[in-house]
């Protein structure tokens, strides 16, 4: 993964402490020509096995280069460290060139990107009040598309136990509240994490009907079994006016597709953090695009990813709008250096500048550290 005489001096993983409930993980790789490139690897929940997969991987992957397309079956902590690295590479290679990310992939240089808000991860106060002000909030930023996680109570033990109709009585209301507070027009995305079994799945897109979605995120978990399942699901949501989402965690184009040949979901969401690197996110955007498969990129973390997405996004095929987090936490915004394009009307700018557009603000990252480790040094 060296450029020319342009040699790897230094990887380190760094874990950044954002609140109680979020970690963001970057990897940053140094050349000896003193450019860095930096990617991220959030995985919350799971640092301990992004710090094996880092001190598995990386050492191999500095000397002999990680080979495309990523191997089948990789985890998802591999993926992550790969995709990490993947992008910290492009970004150097960049910065060397003198060419953003975007520019490299033959993209326009004043291109703007179709967003939606995520308001899941800053709305603490979960009642449906506390939902409705998070999206007005939204709103008031320009927003007209929108994202929650309202079932928190649902569970697929609850399910299985008979109580999934009880269970997701509180999620309802939160979307009722939400399309309330956004209006009629406004698209409005309801994310269910895997919470629901197959029964109470069907149950589910009933229930959503006078909501109107715009679309039903992974309600059931994503296994190639269960595609019959998915594909009926989707049918009986289209019939509703509602589109099916999912496979947010999948990595490589080769699984995507199976999916899509399947004829699973409407929109598929691969994430620059775990697709498997920027030229696997072009592959299995153009091989879902042939199949008329939407693609809109999973982007809930930090201003790296982010950064990344905006980049690619620029020229992937069958994109359609790229999620963005808001306003889980300011140090969104505070950790990049240059600042990161403002949100105007639900859409923003590609950074401009060369690689990513954008490095972190180490005098904001250094407090939040607590995992700083330096991979071994390439010979």
């Amino acid at each position: 993964m060296n450029h020319g005489s342009d040699a790897i001096r230094s990887v380190r993983l760094q874990l950044a402490r954002i609140n109680p409930k979020t970690v963001w993980a970057f990897l940053r790789v140094a050349y000896a020509s003193g450019i860095e490139g930096v990617g991220e690897a959030s995985l919350n929940g799971r640092e301990r096995q992004l710090i094996d997969a880092a001190e598995r991987h990386l050492p191999l992957w500095i000397q002999t280069g990680m080979g495309e397309p990523p191997e089948r079956d990789l985890p998802l902590p591999a993926a992550a460290i790969r995709s990490a690295f993947d992008v910290a590479c492009h970004d150097a290679a960049g910065q060397r060139e003198g060419k953003s990310i975007a520019a490299q992939l033959g993209g326009e240089a004043d291109a703007t990107i179709a967003l939606y808000a995520n308001i899941n991860r800053r709305t603490t106060d979960r009642s449906p009040e506390g939902f409705a002000s998070s999206a007005h909030h939204a709103r008031a930023q320009g927003f007209s598309a929108f994202k929650i996680a309202p079932f928190d109570e649902v569970t697929r033990e609850r399910c299985a136990a008979g109580e999934g109709i009880a269970a997701m009585q509180s999620g309802l209301a939160r979307i009722a509240a939400v399309r309330a507070a956004v209006g009629p027009a406004a698209r409005l995305m309801v994310d269910c994490h895997w919470r629901f079994d197959e029964r109470m799945a069907a149950e589910l897109v009933e229930a959503i009907v006078p909501f109107e979605l715009y679309w039903l995120e992974c309600p059931i978990i994503e296994t190639p079994d269960r595609a019959p399942t998915l594909r009926s699901l989707r049918s009986r949501l289209n019939a509703r006016g509602t589109r099916l989402a999912g496979l947010e965690e999948f990595v490589g184009s080769a699984a995507f597709l199976a999916f899509a040949e399947a004829g699973t979901y409407d929109v598929m969401m691969p994430d620059m953090k775990y697709v498997g690197g920027v030229a696997e996110m072009m592959r299995t955007a153009e091989a879902l695009s042939q199949k008329g498969v939407e693609v809109s990129p999973h982007n809930p973390t930090g201003p790296i990813c982010h950064a990344a997405s905006l980049q690619v996004c620029q020229v992937l095929p069958g994109f359609t709008m790229l999620e963005m987090q808001l306003d889980e936490t300011p140090l969104f915004w505070d950790l990049a250096s240059p600042a990161l394009p403002a949100v105007a009307g639900g859409c923003s700018k590609v950074p401009q500048g060369s690689g990513l557009g954008i490095a972190l603000n180490e005098a904001c990252l250094v407090p939040l550290l607590c995992v700083d480790l330096a991979l071994p040094s390439p010979q």
